[in-house]
């Protein structure tokens, strides 16, 4: 049996008065990709914040519940008092629906998130951004280019931009809000075939509206409704 790397008991969210996640209890095995389903507005993405505490930064939230989570080899519950919210960031990258480059190279993308964490010698920032480059198939496309606006990429180049940003800081969880809603088949193909390779080195918790695209990928299905866990299962 897989070691269970996140664990999820009774968690509820909520926003001012209104209750949007009820008692969610539900764990996820390292290694392994693991899809949220359910209909617009159920709650897949609140779920998601939860998990690297993003939802912090909503003013009138509040959970009740807790989220367990295996970091740097200890089980820690991730509301406890005392968390370093970019610390437990670091540990749990988000990347978002819409591809965020930023306003700057592409060298500078990748290298930021490192200088915010303190890591400012310039030669292991080199060897991390090539290594994530080529983690995210994108060395070969861009090795030439990496003093240019991030912004000039394609879409499907962008995403993965920004899944090797989230990936320098060496997650141990990567979670994804719907990362291939906005791309055209060829790119979906190529987030697809990255995403199976990056379990290898993390556990990965994506939210996709594709039911193919979840049969293609996902380990593990988890389908919310109306804020509610109504399905679990694990894929033979």
């Amino acid at each position: 049996m897989q070691e269970k790397i996140i664990e999820i008991e009774k968690l509820s969210f909520y926003y001012e008065e209104s209750r949007v996640l009820n008692q969610i209890s539900a764990s996820f095995s390292r290694n392994s990709i693991a899809a949220v389903i359910g209909a617009s507005g159920s709650g897949k993405s609140t779920l998601l914040t939860t998990i690297n505490r993003l939802c912090d930064e909503v003013a009138g939230t509040r959970v009740t519940g807790r989220v367990k989570i295996m970091l740097d080899r200890q089980k820690i519950d991730i509301y406890q008092p005392g968390i370093s919210l970019p610390w437990l960031r670091r540990k749990v990258g988000m990347v978002f629906q819409i591809p965020n480059p930023l306003p700057m190279s592409i060298y500078k993308n990748l290298t930021l998130p490192l200088k915010m964490a303190g890591i400012k010698n310039r030669g292991l920032q080199h060897d991390r951004v090539e290594r994530v480059l080529k983690d995210t198939f994108l060395w070969a496309e861009v090795k030439d280019r990496l003093r240019e606006d991030a912004r000039t990429l394609s879409g499907g180049q962008q995403q993965r931009l920004c899944i090797a940003r989230a990936l320098i800081l060496e997650p141990e969880v990567l979670l994804l809000d719907e990362p291939t809603s906005s791309l055209d088949e060829c790119a979906v193909a190529e987030i697809e075939n990255l995403l199976l390779s990056l379990k290898e080195s993390c556990t990965l918790l994506m939210v996709s509206h594709d039911l193919a695209q979840v049969e293609r990928v996902a380990d593990t299905v988890v389908e919310i409704a109306d804020g509610a866990l109504v399905g679990s299962k694990d894929k033979v």
